[in-house]
């Protein structure tokens, strides 16, 4: 049995984590290796309730500041070469990016 890589990204804007996404697609197309993915995991919401008013005068008024927390997960073969050019794409600061290997 080859030896996998799973890829879990997670960041806060989706749109950058889908870009992520589309280069590490670009690479297994050109490298020739199985492809399974990307598959949305559930979002996190992180959610802060804060009063509006400082002082605490006033009728009882709350902001809800929420912050969320986008994943992906991939699945590829730990082909040499794809793992290298794996290891070359710019990753944007506000997106992390794990890779496991498999046996």
């Amino acid at each position: 049995m080859a030896q996998k890589a799973r890829i879990r990204l997670s960041g806060t804007s989706p749109v950058t984590l889908d870009g992520v996404c589309t280069q590490v697609k670009d690479i297994a197309v050109k490298t020739g290796v199985n492809l399974s993915g990307p598959v949305p995991l559930p979002t996190k919401k992180l959610v802060v309730p804060c009063r509006k008013s400082p002082d605490g005068e006033g009728s009882e008024t709350w902001d809800h500041w929420e912050m969320r927390v986008h994943k992906r997960l991939i699945d590829l073969d730990a082909d040499e070469r794809a793992l290298r050019q794996l290891m070359r794409i710019q990753v944007p600061k506000d997106i992390s990016i794990e890779i496991v290997l498999t046996g």
